[in-house]
């Protein structure tokens, strides 16, 4: 099978999987770029623009299905756009990015399998203050990587039982939506550019996001999915971690 043919599958698979736990997808778009050996320096614009088209689309459907929390998402966000910001105008070297990258794609696999637990029942309110750090930290970090930082927030807003499962993705799917804005307008101003490829990736990975939030926000079982997906994320985290690729 043609190396980009099989690429465009597995961004497809990426966008409709992340879409549908209102994800935008950066880890794994980030994963299947490193898996295909793109330069840094083109994986971090093109993840954080895939995000926009993706997490935009999520989090509408799981706003339509009236899952959203203004008080939750707020004080995440008022801290997380300007230092997304502020990460974008950082410039990692391409080793230390690689390892670290590695890292998140650990985490992500772990969000992945992670079951669900919460119910809206035993939901406790959203410290301000310590989602103002929360969102600082994440949105800093998402900048520099390239991320949108759903897959480090959703585990977390669960772990403090401060949303559900489709609440956690309502929320995520705008959280990486502006941070990925943020982000990406932090590296523009180091003058990057996007390669002529970018127009089809964006139109495949919105396709995959349309499907996964529809489904995502309905009632829709992706285990199996799931599992595939960590899989590539593993073999990715591994090339980044152990093979200096």
């Amino acid at each position: 099978m043609d190396s980009i043919f099989l690429f465009y599958i597995l961004l497809l698979l990426v966008a409709f999987l992340y879409a549908s736990v209102g994800h935008g997808g950066a880890s794994g778009y980030l994963a299947l770029m490193a898996l295909f050996s793109v330069a840094p320096e083109v994986m971090k614009p093109t993840a954080l623009l895939l995000n926009l088209f993706v997490s935009l689309t999520a989090f509408l459907q799981f706003y339509r299905g009236k899952h959203f929390v203004w008080k939750v998402f707020f004080p995440l966000a008022l801290a997380s756009v300007p230092m997304a910001f502020i990460g974008g105008l950082i410039i990692i070297d391409a080793t230390i990015y690689k390892k670290i990258l590695g890292l998140l794609l650990v985490f992500s696999v772990i969000r992945l399998l992670m079951p669900a637990k919460n119910t809206s029942s035993e939901l406790k309110p959203a410290h301000f203050s310590g989602a103002l750090i929360m969102g600082g930290g994440i949105g800093l970090l998402s900048g520099m990587i390239g991320i949108g930082g759903g897959i480090i927030l959703s585990p977390l807003l669960i772990f403090f039982n401060w949303t559900d499962q489709k609440q956690t993705a309502a929320i995520s799917a705008l959280f990486i939506f502006v941070n990925s804005a943020a982000g990406l307008l932090g590296q523009l101003t180091n003058g990057i550019q996007f390669s002529t490829d970018m127009y089809w990736y964006v139109v495949i990975a919105f396709a995959g996001g349309l499907g996964g939030a529809y489904f995502g926000s309905m009632k829709f079982r992706q285990l199996v999915m799931k599992k595939i997906l960590a899989l590539v994320l593993v073999v990715a985290a591994y090339k980044l971690l152990f093979t200096g690729a």
